[in-house]
């Protein structure tokens, strides 16, 4: 995990992006933010470039290759998987057959977007510290 890494967010709702937009700019984060409004766009980035992001942040609906498609094909790929990026879904959906379907693809955790702009940053500052202060296996070499 690159940790001075873009954050990548997939997210096909304009809006959405916008105040995604927004609250990482208010907090002031280091990281540059990649949005893509496509997965399969995503997909290619991803696998078409030499950047490790410090995040995904993924929504589960969205057109082409939904997020539950899309988190498999970077599990399934070994040189993504070696990164140890982790992938988180963003959902405005909390049916529990995509909870469950996530966790069983060995998803990083699953949130769900709140309709309040300040609950919402509140859960960006969570997720952000969180995988700060978190290790992975091509990092934590260097510490030793």
């Amino acid at each position: 995990m690159n940790k001075k890494g873009p954050i990548i967010i997939i997210e096909d709702d304009i809006d959405d992006q916008d105040i995604l937009s927004e609250i990482f700019k208010e907090l002031n984060y280091n990281n540059e933010l990649i949005f893509f409004s496509d997965s399969v766009k995503a997909l290619a980035y991803l696998t078409d470039t030499d950047i490790e992001p410090f995040l995904v942040l993924s929504d589960i609906n969205m057109p082409k290759l939904n997020g539950m498609e899309l988190r498999e094909k970077i599990h399934n790929n070994e040189d993504l998987r070696l990164k140890s990026i982790p992938y988180l879904f963003f959902s405005t959906s909390g049916e529990q057959r995509h909870v469950i379907d996530a966790y069983s693809r060995s998803i990083q955790g699953f949130f769900i977007k709140p309709n309040n702009y300040d609950k919402l940053k509140k859960i960006i500052v969570k997720i952000v510290e969180y995988w700060q202060e978190c290790e992975s296996p091509n990092y934590i070499k260097n510490a030793q």
